[in-house]
């Protein structure tokens, strides 16, 4: 019986294997790496896809909050707008009360009681004047107090130095009154901030009383 040497075939066989099995995990690893690096192309593409979406959000929510600011600041000036028109139409209707007050005083000013000059400030009028005694000027405040258009009658100042008064026989004096009712102005103010300035209203000047 012949012999057959197997050793050479044995030898390729296991070489031929070994080649296969090399190239099958190679194969596994470039697939692995393929896949790894595909998957990673996708979360990246997601991912940057997300940032863009959250700017995109971002920049239209602070795009929304400027137009709510905006319309915020608008509604508050329309209130302002409105409450700064109703007092000066507040403020037109007062103007004939400058009338009444003149009128007032005339009806408050008792006899022996001059005035000399009349100047108003806001709601505020001051009253220089002669007297021929300082019952006259209290007879005068009580009056004031009595009034529907003037009140809080002060008293600043009471002398008998002037030559008007020594000449009189009586003194000199200086009274500060309030008008009645509110005042416009000071609204409007308040509704203005930091307005340095206000409306201008009639002022009454100098002028004598009988």
């Amino acid at each position: 019986m012949p012999r057959i040497n197997l050793l050479p075939w044995r030898l390729e066989e296991r070489q031929r294997r070994a080649k296969q099995f090399y190239l099958a995990v190679a194969g596994a690893v470039l697939a692995g790496v393929a896949v790894a690096l595909m998957g990673s192309l996708v979360v990246t593409s997601l991912t940057n896809s997300e940032r863009e979406r959250n700017a995109y959000l971002k920049t239209e929510i602070a795009a929304l909050d400027r137009q709510i600011t905006e319309i915020l600041g608008l509604e508050t000036q329309r209130s302002r707008l409105l409450g700064r028109m109703e007092i000066i139409e507040r403020l037109q209707r007062s103007r004939p009360e400058i009338v009444h007050v003149f009128d007032e005083l005339v009806r408050t000013l008792p006899e022996g009681i001059y005035l000399t000059s009349v100047r108003q400030t806001g709601r505020k009028l001051e009253l220089k004047g002669l007297a021929q005694s300082s019952t006259r000027v209290s007879t005068f405040m009580r009056n004031i107090e009595a009034s529907a258009w003037l009140s809080n009658p002060e008293l600043q100042l009471v002398e008998t130095k002037g030559i008007s008064a020594v000449a009189t026989g009586g003194a000199e004096f200086v009274l500060t009154v309030q008008q009645k009712g509110p005042d416009p102005e000071a609204e409007i103010r308040a509704l203005t901030p930091g307005a340095k300035g206000r409306l201008r209203r009639p002022t009454a000047g100098n002028g004598g009383a009988p």
